[in-house]
């Protein structure tokens, strides 16, 4: 990986430390101006070392979000290598607070007093805390959150050595570009997990064909380059066609050079699942056939191999696009042709989860619309929250009507210029335990659309849970749920919810759920995407975007999509503006 496009990831993830050392000291404001410039580098498409290296701190003060003291932070980082205020932060709470506050309500805050009170630094020092009952008799906890905090640590322990996809697929495709300008390379393929874009990724796994001009040491010149990978912490092993480094992301990483003669068949057992790999073996042993990474045999005479759609042709199966390898009945579907026609990366034409700056996002209106236009959409979804998220600004009915007059205006000049494109006033209201909306009736009707979702009291019963959102769908003006679920991949699973009683609610009432594409949620999940296919349920992939950066997370969500075997016909926004409409409750 290069050196630039690390500084990013790494300045990003130190400045949301920053963010929490200052929330643990009870610091206002600074956590707010560090979390954003992390959003900031973690999504901008430039690399930040370019930026100060052709520009110096005048361009790192140009960034959306980095103000003069940030940029001197980023300086200091791309010269030193380190963050000397950020290295005295950690000094005075020696703890590892990154660690800590992955436990599900536990924040920094909490923290901070846990190893105050009870010398607290680790979570195998949370977890005994809270086993031998340390934690329940300090104020503000409690034993129900003692509790809670031992059910997330052993969910932490479900989810440990996995990353986010986000956290590496865009690094590993940066690799990928390297590789390709290699003159020993002719073709370079990424495979596993991440070809099938699954929700977390434990490692990645590179195949590549050596170019026909590559002289006898070109596997070798390959292998080198592989282990001298910026950000390579340690090299497992190094052979003449293969070899295995460990990243200082905290995952591995692989690379194989193939024969042209077997790439089709490697890429499809290196692409995985193990399941779908198994089940493929004994269709070709059930044909007299051999099948492995090196080719498909008929005794030793090869039969196939070259690419991946003759291996399943040859074993009388249509083409199963990756994100569907999970042995999960597309098997079955592959034999008898009835694959779904999965929705494609480039279908959706708008995105309806959009937040601006008017409830706290860092872009304008403006921007956002912009910036959709730039991704080709016919029109975006302003869907700030509303008033009971204060923490974000959320509007109240005020507010909502002066952001809905500025979207009128915006709209009425885009017309003036022959401008094809329209922002759509919504909203993200928010669910009251009781189920209904924190905001009136007479604030919703106006909108072009609504959407209502879960951020608070997470904790009820199943029971209590689904009729809080059976009550939200039966709104007139409800049209779509946000993530539906509440899940958080890697931090919290989803509260409890009857998912079939959601679905024939949805159903009844026409309330559409959301994809939601942040890499952190991917929610509604795989399975339950497929649940509401088959209960004619639709749906929306949206982005839930906070800053113009966080649009291209749409590709996570049509993932997503895809892997729950989701068509055109079962996403919304994948239709023109006039269409699109009609989907919605409230008809002109």
């Amino acid at each position: 990986m290069t050196r630039v496009a690390m500084k990013n990831q790494e300045l990003s993830k130190i400045f949301n430390e920053i963010a929490d050392y200052l929330e643990a000291d009870r610091v206002d404001f600074k956590p707010f101006a560090y979390r954003k410039a992390a959003i900031t580098l973690e999504t901008m498409e430039e690399n930040v070392a370019e930026v100060y290296a052709n520009g110096g701190l005048d361009a790192l003060e140009n960034i959306p979000g980095v103000g003069s003291s940030i940029a001197e932070k980023i300086e200091e980082y791309l010269q030193t290598g380190r963050i000397e205020y950020y290295e005295s932060l950690k000094k005075s709470l020696p703890v590892n607070l990154e660690e800590i506050i992955a436990i599900e309500g536990v924040g920094p805050k909490r923290a901070k007093l846990l190893f105050e009170k009870l010398g607290v630094q680790t979570v195998v020092d949370m977890e005994a805390a809270a086993e031998s009952h340390k934690i329940a008799p300090l104020s503000g906890f409690g034993a129900k959150t003692e509790a809670n905090i031992l059910d997330g640590i052993e969910f932490l322990k479900r989810s440990k050595g996995r990353l986010l996809l986000e956290n590496i697929l865009p690094r590993v495709r940066e690799i990928s570009e390297r590789l390709r300008t290699l003159p020993e390379i002719e073709k370079v393929e990424i495979a596993g997990s991440l070809r099938r874009m699954k929700e977390t990724i434990g490692d990645a796994d590179f195949l590549v064909i050596l170019s026909p001009k590559a002289q006898k040491e070109g596997a070798k010149r390959i292998m080198d380059f592989f282990t001298s990978l910026d950000g390579v912490e340690k090299v497992w092993g190094k052979g003449t066609t293969k070899a295995s480094v460990r990243m200082k992301g905290g995952y591995d990483m692989d690379i194989r050079v193939l024969s042209p003669r077997s790439y089709g068949s490697a890429l499809q057992y290196f692409t995985g699942s193990k399941d779908h790999n198994v089940a493929l073996r004994r269709i070709a042993q059930d044909k007299g056939l051999k099948l492995s990474e090196y080719g498909l045999f008929r005794g030793a005479i090869m039969i196939g191999g070259k690419n991946e759609e003759e291996i399943y042709r040859m074993l009388g199966m249509s083409f199963v696009p990756p994100e569907l390898r999970e042995n999960q009945g597309e098997i079955e579907a592959a034999k008898v042709g009835k694959l779904p026609r999965v929705i494609g990366y480039g279908d959706i034409l708008g995105d309806l989860h959009c937040h601006s700056d008017w409830d706290g996002g860092s872009n304008t209106i403006e921007e956002l619309a912009a910036a959709a236009r730039a991704r080709g959409y016919q029109y975006i979804g302003i869907a700030d929250h509303t008033k009971f998220l204060k923490i974000e600004h959320g509007l109240d009915e005020k507010a909502l009507e002066a952001r809905n007059k500025h979207i009128d205006k915006l709209n009425k000049k885009m017309d003036a210029e022959g401008t094809a494109f329209r922002i759509l006033k919504g909203c993200e209201a928010n669910i009251m335990p009781d189920g209904s909306i924190d905001i009136n009736d007479a604030a919703l009707e106006v909108l072009d659309f609504v959407i209502a979702g879960v951020h608070s009291n997470m904790k009820m019963d199943k029971v209590a849970m689904t009729e809080r959102m059976i009550r939200a769908m039966e709104s007139q003006n409800v049209d779509i749920v946000s993530h539906p679920t509440g899940r958080l991949l890697k931090q919290r699973d989803e509260y409890p919810l009857d998912f079939d009683k959601l679905l024939e609610t949805a159903k009844k009432t026409q309330t559409i759920l959301e994809i939601n594409s942040s890499p952190q949620r991917l929610d509604l999940n795989d399975l339950n995407i497929r649940r509401a296919k088959a209960a004619g349920v639709r749906m929306v992939i949206n982005t839930d975007a906070h800053i113009v950066g966080q649009l291209s997370f749409i590709e996570y969500g049509i993932a997503q999509a895809r892997r729950g075997w989701a068509e055109k016909e079962d996403i919304i926004n994948v239709h023109p503006l006039p269409r699109l409409m009609a989907y919605f409750k409230k008809q002109p």
